[in-house]
């Protein structure tokens, strides 16, 4: 399944390791790595938060989902951003090229990695709470992954080493 020209590309919630897990494993597997966040900012034009502060979480979503969708590549590691999730085309065209990995980490884990997350250029709901945030995503996350990684008690490395065994398990190719 990831033979050839698959991708692999990166689910989860603010602080599970997307972007360094993802580094990791396009080192150790001889892929390329693209973070959807820098490419977000780049179309923009500004921040993340930028995005959230002057045209809103919605906004957000809108600009993630036009860049997802254009993106076309192989043979990447793809470190999408928490939100992505929330576009049904998005999604669907990034698990066309690809698998999609789950890095799961609980609440507790999130609040201690991200600390204060009203800085992160987060995309949610004025009134949405962390909790009704993290509820609400992972019920996505886990509806699109093809393969989930508990990574709360593991180093970044043993999260790495987690994934490559698991591909290696189910038959998706390690290049």
């Amino acid at each position: 399944m990831l033979s050839g020209s698959r991708n692999l590309i990166f689910v989860g919630m603010p602080g599970s390791g997307k972007s360094t897990v993802g580094v990791l494993v396009a080192k150790r597997l001889g892929l390329g790595f693209i973070d959807t966040d820098l490419l977000i900012q780049q179309e923009a034009g500004s921040t993340l938060q930028d995005i959230v502060n002057q045209k809103g979480y919605l906004a957000l979503r809108h600009i993630e989902e036009e860049v997802l969708l254009q993106l076309n590549v192989e043979k990447h590691v793809i470190s999408t951003g928490g939100s992505a999730v929330y576009s049904e085309a998005a999604m669907q065209h990034l698990k066309n090229s690809g698998v999609v990995v789950f890095l799961d980490i609980s609440l507790d884990t999130v609040v201690a990695r991200i600390g204060d997350y009203s800085l992160r250029g987060i995309s949610k709901r004025p009134e949405q709470s962390l909790v009704e945030l993290y509820q609400e995503r992972s019920a996505l996350y886990s509806r699109y992954a093809d393969i989930m990684v508990q990574g709360d008690a593991l180093s970044q490395e043993q999260v790495s080493e987690s994934l490559i065994d698991q591909l290696n398990v189910f038959g998706k190719d390690v290049p």
